[in-house]
């Protein structure tokens, strides 16, 4: 299958370990599951105008437990519809994890490059392959393999539009 959610290109944007769902949208905005309102307080009290100084594409790199806190998937959903294209942590959050596939959004697990990677440095990224090449310093990392059918969510935007193509599909194999 040919995807067309392969590589993505952005500029790093740091933070350090244990980054909770509270911190990633505060629960006070937790009424609606509308991304583009959700992107507007996206890290809003930890980072006042996270969301405005986001370009589309941009990747997060953190540290260990990236997304601890509550099951919500508002947190996911706030990352994703402020224009992140991607996360590249040490480790994450298990439900965190499903949830950000679940909704679209890849994650690669990395300590090598979570803990070399610096606020600003630009990077490419192969989500196919499992490669992080940070174009500022040179250097290449690879990540843990993502498994074909969460590329296949990727690759289809999320969990719903992924069983809607399916149930819908005259070539569907059961």
């Amino acid at each position: 299958m040919r995807r067309s959610y392969v590589s993505i290109e952005g500029t790093a944007i740091r933070f350090g370990d244990n980054v909770d769902t509270d911190v990633i949208i505060p629960a006070r905005f937790l009424t609606t599951t509308d991304e583009s309102v959700l992107a507007r307080h996206c890290f809003e009290d930890a980072y006042p105008g996270f969301a405005n100084r986001i370009k589309a594409g941009d990747i997060i790199v953190a540290g260990a437990n990236f997304g601890c806190g509550s099951s919500r998937e508002h947190a996911p959903l706030a990352i994703k519809g402020a224009g992140i294209s991607c996360i590249i942590a040490s480790s994450f959050a298990r439900i965190f994890y499903r949830n950000a596939f679940n909704i679209g959004l890849p994650l690669l697990e990395s300590y090598e490059a979570a803990n070399a990677i610096r606020q600003g440095d630009r990077l490419f990224v192969d989500i196919e392959e499992g490669e992080i090449r940070n174009l500022t310093s040179g250097n290449v990392f690879r990540s843990a393999p993502i498994p074909s059918f969460m590329l296949d969510l990727i690759d289809e935007g999320g969990l719903v539009p992924y069983i809607r193509k399916r149930k819908l599909s005259p070539h569907r194999v059961v």
